[in-house]
């Protein structure tokens, strides 16, 4: 099963389950990741919110000029559910809006998902208006505190690194956003924790990860280690990046 295939089906059969992780990932302030994305988008639109799934940020940015798009249906029905839009079915690679026409683009959790990346970015930079801004938030590796080594150290030992179509932003995304016309200007790192309270929350987290590699037995294996975290209450280390790219004026 090739990437796009995989993912049509997880967010055909789990719309949502993202946004359900998320919310309950928090920082030592108490902030969910789409806090700390939001806290970087500036009054006024219109807003792209790029692969927008089930539209956590739309409460956000609901009177700005919102559009949210999608390729899920599934996604875009959760996104509508909530009384989201106006929302559009689309690829990231072929957004359907003029040139310098957006001054925000947002997109929470997908960068690594989008291929080929740089056609994605130069989509980005085409659309935005001179000045106009992408904040954007991704997986990270680090920060970790240090009980969240033997954490994170069980899950590796389960399931193995984690791969993504793009696999990227890359350490230094300084390049791949210049070839596409963009200037990075922040590139920060913050530590969340999903606490397990229950064997459902730990099926939940298990259930929103993208694993077309790993096998059903490190699945299961992974299951029972996350169901062990679940009965002392631990939290699972969730750190993300969030980076803000600038369209030159």
């Amino acid at each position: 099963m090739t990437w796009p295939e995989y993912l049509s089906r997880f967010h055909h059969e789990r719309a949502g389950i993202t946004e359900t992780v998320l919310r309950r990932c928090v920082d030592q302030r108490g902030r969910t990741p789409y806090d700390w994305l939001g806290e970087l988008t500036p009054d006024g639109g219109p807003v792209l919110d790029l692969a927008c799934g089930s539209a956590p940020l739309w409460p956000t940015l609901s009177g700005h000029g919102y559009l949210g798009l999608d390729r899920s249906a599934a996604e875009l029905a959760q996104a509508a559910s909530r009384g989201a839009g106006p929302l559009v079915r689309a690829d990231a690679a072929a957004l359907p809006l003029a040139g310098g026409t957006v001054r925000l683009v947002v997109c929470a959790m997908a960068l690594m998902l989008v291929a080929p990346l740089p056609h994605v970015l130069a989509e980005i930079a085409r659309v935005l208006a001179p000045g106009g801004r992408l904040v954007a938030i991704v997986p990270a590796t680090r920060p970790l505190a240090a009980r969240d080594v033997p954490v994170a150290a069980g899950l590796l030992a389960t399931l193995g690194r984690l791969p993504y179509p793009s696999d990227a932003p890359p350490a230094d995304p300084t390049g791949v956003l210049a070839q596409a016309g963009l200037r990075l200007e922040r590139d920060q790192a913050q530590r969340f924790s999903y606490r397990l309270t229950s064997r459902a929350e730990a099926d939940t987290l298990l259930e929103s990860l993208y694993l077309p590699s790993v096998s059903p037995p490190r699945v299961r294996a992974a299951r029972a280690y996350l169901h062990t975290l679940a009965r002392i209450g631990a939290s699972v280390p969730v750190p993300i990046r969030r980076l803000l790219a600038i369209s030159p004026t």
